[in-house]
């Protein structure tokens, strides 16, 4: 996975506030710890509060949290809240002219959207708090 992606972000963030879940957390050291800015950590981490995930306090002593317990989060959570895409899929803005291309179009859709549901289901399978350093 990418360093820099939202999803390596996100989870390597949710990963730190599992371990304590009632600690909050500031952008600011959260950026700081993940060598990106505070406003990056603040767009990824706004689509998890969106999602219940996470929640956020404003002011002098705001920042994040954990919205759930950390055995209740799972990857496939994280995943689908920020809606991205790992399986690379571009929408066909004109069906092409070629039956042989269309066919093929429509096939290799077919094989990257099975991809995509099977790597939700093994997302699934892992939530926040069974992920440990080494």
């Amino acid at each position: 996975m990418k360093r820099n992606s939202r999803l390596s972000l996100a989870l390597h963030t949710l990963r730190h506030m599992a371990g304590n879940p009632d600690r909050v957390q500031t952008s600011a050291d959260i950026a700081d710890h993940a060598g990106t800015n505070p406003v990056v950590v603040r767009r990824v981490l706004g689509r998890l509060r969106e999602a219940g995930l996470l929640t956020s306090e404003k002011g002098h002593a705001g920042g994040w949290k954990l919205a759930r317990a950390p055995e209740s989060i799972t990857l496939a959570d994280v995943y689908l809240a920020l809606d991205e895409s790992l399986i690379a899929t571009a929408p066909q803005e004109q069906p092409p002219a070629c039956s042989i291309e269309h066919a093929l179009h429509r096939r290799v859709s077919g094989v990257m959207k099975e991809i995509e549901e099977s790597l939700i289901e093994r997302l699934r399978e892992t939530t926040i708090s069974e992920v440990r350093g080494e």
